[in-house]
């Protein structure tokens, strides 16, 4: 019979993003945040932390405005970095350019800094603890929101005095946060379509789901307000995020669950599109 659950090693892909000034756009992402440029025409650009892999693609719109606050669309996207020492490399990054973070936070699964880009798109730069270390609650992982010990994290650089070079080349996008519009719409569409499972729900305005135990895949908050309506198509912001399956067998069968349910699905050059129910684009794909 047929599992209704996500291959456990299913991991996201790259993040797809509207933005404003390409230029602009490329010398924070390279510059500030330290990946790579993969490739770039006239009005794209995809970067990359290892110098193959695309994490990031960039769609130049001259003149979108940011994201309203009251719509759904993207709230982070994340950077996992593989360790705290690579952690600790981009925070002092951060601090010798003097650019401004929007907050920090032990999420007893991980720890994190976060930062907009000149769009206003959100960014986590984080690492996690061993698995192992997770603290649970029954069946759910335990998160929290204390405070980021930042002197513990740059310790790690006390032997380090080797000049910035980038991100580590081992990053990967970790997660990804939405906005969406309504939670229960949207656990039908993450849990019960595509088969993520469900690791934590925080109140009654976030959920986090994942593939394979991992803490969180996919947030999903409607922090932007319930019924909260898609973002105007000149705005910068998300076009789409990749979820990316081990296998052809492993995207076949989410595929045809999709398909099964009625759920409109276009087959473009980087995967399967659909549209949750909030309207954020997502691309099944596979690396095989």
């Amino acid at each position: 019979m047929e599992s209704l659950t996500i291959h456990p090693a299913t991991a996201l892909g790259a993040v797809h993003l509207t933005v404003a000034d390409l230029d602009r756009s490329a010398r924070f992402y390279t510059d500030v945040i330290g990946f790579r440029t993969l490739r770039r025409d006239a009005a794209s650009l995809v970067l990359t932390a290892d110098g193959a892999t695309p994490l990031l693609a960039l769609y130049e719109s001259p003149g979108a405005r940011p994201k309203p606050r009251r719509a759904t669309g993207l709230y982070h996207f994340a950077i996992l970095t593989p360790d705290r020492r690579a952690l600790a490399r981009s925070l002092r990054r951060l601090a010798e350019l003097r650019y401004p973070i929007t907050g920090a936070s032990d999420h007893l699964v991980s720890e994190a800094i976060y930062l907009d880009d000149p769009d206003g798109n959100g960014i986590e730069i984080y690492r996690d603890r061993p698995r192992d270390a997770w603290p649970r609650h029954g069946a759910e992982v335990r998160m929290a929101v204390d405070p980021l010990d930042f002197d513990g994290v740059l310790a790690e650089l006390r032997d380090d005095d080797q000049p910035w070079d980038g991100l580590d080349p081992r990053t990967c996008i970790g997660h990804v946060h939405l906005h969406v519009a309504d939670l229960r719409a949207a656990y039908a569409f993450y849990c019960d379509l595509l088969g993520f499972e469900l690791m934590q729900r925080f109140g009654d305005s976030a959920l986090f789901v994942s593939a394979g135990g991992y803490h969180h895949h996919l947030g999903l908050n409607t922090w932007a307000g319930v019924g909260a309506p898609p973002p105007p198509p000149d705005a910068a912001g998300l076009r789409f995020y990749e979820i990316k399956l081990p296998d052809q067998a492993a995207l076949d069968q989410v595929v045809s669950r999709v398909q099964a349910a009625g759920v409109p699905l276009e087959q473009t050059t980087h995967g399967w599109l659909l549209r949750d129910p909030s309207q954020n684009g997502v691309v099944l794909t596979t690396d095989h």
